[in-house]
């Protein structure tokens, strides 16, 4: 679960989004830090439970530097307001979808998929929707699914017209036009900070597993024929 005085730590650093703070708080950050890399551990061995590809990942491989990357940037507030982890086969450098979680005071939220894939897998992950549109419409209408992921697959990140090679009557154009393939669900801060949270987003992460394992299989195979 996620310590109270990580939530803290992270509402102060919005407050104070400077280096001079940060250096002052430190202790505080290494803190939430190491409850962050401690949930990591404790997600990595439950989602290999299912998914026994992300078994060998080390906390480290699954976590993110609080630092911004600010050089082509307006915002230029040095920090993150979040913490986040991420895990897949490959870890967090890695294009495989997975299963991530975002840690932020009144925003928290667990999500799968990938995000913003490179032309190349995007054109894979679609390619395997338009080959095997009833299994992925299957796998997203489940129950199970439904159930953790009500509002199904994000629309946000999406073109406006077909992308290159598919027409606008393609009985899959809702989901080609995609450029991220995500799910996502909520949980409050009360929630986060729960006992019983790992085991929460290890229930809703499996009820997605297929969904993740049909992303990465177009990926490893170059799409289905």
């Amino acid at each position: 679960m996620i310590e109270k005085s990580t939530l803290q730590f992270l509402r102060s650093l919005q407050k104070n989004n400077d280096k001079s703070w940060f250096d002052a708080n430190r202790p505080a950050y290494e803190q939430a830090k190491e409850n962050i890399d401690q949930l990591a551990g404790e997600m990595i061995k439950s989602i290999a439970g299912f998914q026994p590809g992300v078994g060998h990942l080390l906390p480290k491989q699954c976590t993110f530097r609080i630092n911004r990357d600010v050089r082509f940037s307006k915002n230029k507030m040095p920090y993150k307001n979040n913490m986040a982890i991420y895990i897949n086969e490959g870890g967090k450098k890695s294009d495989k979808a997975g299963f991530y979680m975002h840690i932020q005071p009144g925003a928290s939220f667990i999500a799968g998929g990938v995000w913003g894939p490179p032309a190349p897998v995007l054109a894979k992950v679609r390619q395997e929707i338009d080959y095997n549109l009833a299994e992925w419409k299957k796998i997203i209408s489940a129950a199970s699914f439904k159930k953790y992921f009500p509002e199904g697959i994000n629309k946000n990140d999406s073109l406006v017209r077909p992308p290159k090679g598919y027409d606008e009557d393609n009985k899959a154009i809702e989901f080609l036009k995609l450029k991220s393939f995500i799910a996502s669900t909520t949980f409050t801060d009360a929630e986060v900070t729960d006992k019983d949270f790992g085991k929460k987003a290890t229930t809703a992460f499996k009820a997605m597993q297929p969904m993740v394992n049909f992303i990465n299989r177009s990926m490893d195979e170059g799409g289905s024929t």
